[in-house]
């Protein structure tokens, strides 16, 4: 089995301090063990995600998919991993997704995204809620994530010009004491928190990690912490989020 960590470029600046323990690492493994009943029970008691301070800025809005299915071994959600020729965000893990055309609502966009990206029906798919809305720090977009579930395993194929591969990552690996990190980057008076989870060959970091660790959070009932802790644009100064 590969070792735990990917290929994925992580651009760590030359101040940073590691951080906490995840916000379920307290947790018996019983209470780590969640099933389908539980996502549902706590994203529709839910109501909207929490909007990021730059949606009010008029900038581009996206979204993105949380799919989830429960088998035999138990919860898993589906992620992909970029492909490696892409301009940008090259080889990272990541939800499907992608910004929002014409006059789409923001779960049109991630169900759209997520049959192009994977070919996964929008018809499989029963959306339960949405997590909080977060910022990209580098294209200075919002992301809304949809928590969404399937029946079962879904029967996927991944669009080459996009995707390298589909994974399929049990919740209870994601939960594991030895797979998040958490890391605090800039100097102390504006550093800001950047999580990891490290699969055996890849590493989700990055809002796709921030994204992760609310929903792990809010389905094991852990503290997922204020709103500086799920959207970077709440640490920034107002300038960088008018975008000077």
């Amino acid at each position: 089995m590969p070792s735990r960590g990917g290929p994925q470029l992580i651009p760590r600046p030359p101040e940073w301090r590691p951080g906490r323990s995840a916000p379920w690492s307290q947790l018996e493994a019983a209470a780590r063990r969640i099933g389908l009943d539980d996502v549902d029970r706590v994203m529709r008691g839910r109501g909207p995600g929490a909007p990021s301070p730059v949606e009010a800025l008029g900038v581009r809005a996206s979204a993105v998919l949380v799919p989830l299915y429960q088998d035999g071994e138990g919860l898993h959600v589906v992620l992909t991993r970029r492909s490696w020729h892409l301009r940008s965000h090259r080889g990272e893990v990541s939800f499907p997704g992608g910004g929002q055309e014409g006059d789409e609502t923001l779960e049109e966009t991630a169900l759209r995204e997520a049959h192009e990206e994977t070919s996964l029906p929008v018809s499989q798919v029963e959306i339960l809620g949405e997590l909080d809305h977060l910022t990209t720090v580098s294209s200075r977009s919002f992301i809304v994530p949809f928590v969404g579930v399937l029946a079962d395993r879904p029967e996927l194929v991944p669009d080459p010009g996009e995707v390298d591969e589909i994974l399929h990552v049990s919740l209870e690996e994601l939960l594991s004491d030895e797979v998040f990190r958490e890391e605090w980057w800039g100097p102390a008076e504006i550093a800001r928190p950047l999580y990891f989870f490290e699969l055996h060959g890849d590493t989700i970091w990055g809002a796709t990690a921030a994204i992760l660790r609310q929903f792990l959070s809010l389905a094991t009932g852990s503290d997922p912490g204020s709103g500086t802790e799920i959207d970077p644009a709440r640490h920034a100064p107002s300038s960088w989020r008018r975008g000077r």
